[in-house]
């Protein structure tokens, strides 16, 4: 995937970080077994986080989708609640958008379109997909500017 000096790829033993990190950022357990689904079924593309002092102060899952063949899904995104509207969140996925675009790759996201246009997501290009979530909340980052038509299938981790 990719490496910065702020994001780096997930190491083995990070796990229990990680599902803490996401119980907190979420106020529950939803998204850490999501992920936890997405590593069982194979799902995971990538997983980075932003190092802390001591644990991860942030986190993402790329995944891959079931189609269109080839694009991935960004989810979830977490930052240690302390550390939130630090711009930390926009500059993780900030680094994803640029990496897509240079890796000629296809991310979808679901969530604030204010929040992932910042970060380089785009609303406008995702408005001609049909999704079983609300196009309304669904961004993509790509090179080029079309507007693709495709039918999105998320992996079965998030039926769940």
């Amino acid at each position: 995937m990719f490496q910065s000096r702020f994001l780096r790829e997930m190491r083995a033993g990070e796990e229990d970080a990680v599902d803490a990190l996401l119980r907190r950022a979420f106020g529950g357990a939803d998204e850490a077994t999501l992920v936890r689904r997405l590593r069982r079924a194979g799902d995971i593309a990538g997983e980075c986080v932003v190092p802390g002092e001591t644990a991860p102060l942030a986190y993402l899952a790329l995944s891959s989708m079931r189609a269109p063949s080839g694009w991935l899904c960004l989810a979830p995104v977490a930052v240690e609640p302390d550390s939130q509207r630090r711009g930390i969140g926009r500059r993780a996925v900030g680094l994803v958008t640029a990496w897509a675009v240079a890796a000629g790759q296809t991310v979808v996201v679901l969530g604030d379109p204010a929040f992932y246009r910042r970060a380089g997501f785009s609303g406008a290009r995702a408005q001609g997909l049909v999704s079983p979530y609300p196009i309304s909340h669904t961004l993509i980052a790509r090179p080029g500017e079309d507007t693709p038509t495709d039918t999105l299938v998320y992996p079965e981790a998030f039926a769940g």
